[in-house]
């Protein structure tokens, strides 16, 4: 009995000495994760199978390793991920988690029928946890809000004031296409950091100026990135299948922005993997594809959806994985 009180009093000396995990906080304007700046250097991750059209995690191992090498430390997805030995294997792999709740996502931990709530209550206090986000670029969507958008952003308001009663270790962020108006910004009050998804050829930065003269809050690049094909010829960049205009792209991009690195907390490229699902037949890979206010895409002002990855399907990387893993490692 003696050596279990012993025992015993070590554990609670041991936890007492611990540093509280998993406290994420906004501290000057940027990020702080248990005590240390935390800059997102990031990838939008939808890991859909050849043939699917829904994500699975069969690949999450090489995936991991993957981003490890890349230097990535943060993973946005779309929807929450709620296999808990999944989000173990990526916080054992030192990588956090942006997550992303939906409007209305037939009752997966979305907004609308208020599961949201019970995704947050679950894995509140799961270190892999760095960010919650509402909603991506619903701003170009208000068919899904009988045509007023100020009903999301009321909904939003809404959602985000609820999360932050019952978590207080993490921000409340959104993802919203360009930056906000000023009705935005004064309607989602209980937003702490904005993330922009935002297609500006190959330099995003003067977005950063901008917010600053509209805001003070904190600022994240939700999604920024070129893909590998090109709809016709630009300049040395051929029509076609064209890695050498992605890798360039994506370097003078994540170049422009690291040069103001210290007036935001991160950047996140889209994409990971690329999504044979998203533009014909998810057996192959087809051209084409659109998304609002995508003319900015480099260098043909065209998002060709199924060309984005930093790998293609099968995790062959292509030549901007390089370009990223020279900036994510410095």
């Amino acid at each position: 009995m003696k050596k279990l009180i012993v025992f015993t009093s070590l554990i609670f000396a041991l936890l007492a000495e611990s540093p509280e995990l998993n406290k994420v906080e906004i501290q000057n304007n940027k990020l702080n994760v248990n005590g240390t700046e935390y800059f997102i250097k990031g990838i939008c991750y939808d890991p859909v199978p050849i043939g699917k059209t829904k994500r699975n995690f069969s690949t999450i191992d090489k995936d991991l390793l993957l981003m490890q090498e890349a230097g990535i430390n943060t993973i946005r997805v779309y929807s929450p991920i709620d296999e808990l030995a999944i989000l173990n294997k990526i916080d054992k792999a030192g990588i956090k988690v942006i997550t992303s709740f939906g409007y209305n996502q037939n009752g997966y931990y979305d907004i609308l029928s208020g599961t949201y709530i019970d995704y947050i209550n679950k894995y509140k206090d799961h270190n892999a946890i760095l960010l919650w986000e509402l909603g991506n670029e619903y701003n170009y969507h208000p068919e899904w809000f009988n045509m007023n958008i100020d009903n999301w952003y009321l909904t939003m308001n809404n959602a985000a004031k609820k999360i932050k009663q019952i978590d207080k270790n993490h921000p409340v962020s959104t993802a919203h296409g360009e930056i906000p108006n000023k009705k935005a910004r004064e309607m989602v009050s209980n937003i702490d950091m904005w993330g922009i998804n935002v297609y500006r050829w190959d330099d995003p930065t003067p977005v950063i100026e901008e917010w600053e003269k509209v805001s003070d809050l904190p600022l994240y690049f939700s999604e920024i990135g070129s893909d590998s094909y090109m709809t016709k010829d630009y300049n040395e960049f051929k029509k076609g299948i064209n890695e050498d205009a992605q890798a360039a792209a994506n370097h003078n991009i994540i170049k422009n922005v690291f040069r103001m690195k210290d007036r935001l907390t991160g950047l996140v490229i889209f994409q990971f993997v690329d999504g044979l699902w998203k533009a014909g037949n998810p057996e192959k890979q087809d051209i084409g594809g659109w998304a609002p206010n995508s003319i900015g895409v480099p260098y043909d002002g065209s998002p060709n959806e199924e060309f984005w990855g930093i790998v293609d399907i099968n995790r062959n990387k292509k030549k901007t994985f390089e370009v990223i893993k020279k900036f994510f490692n410095n």
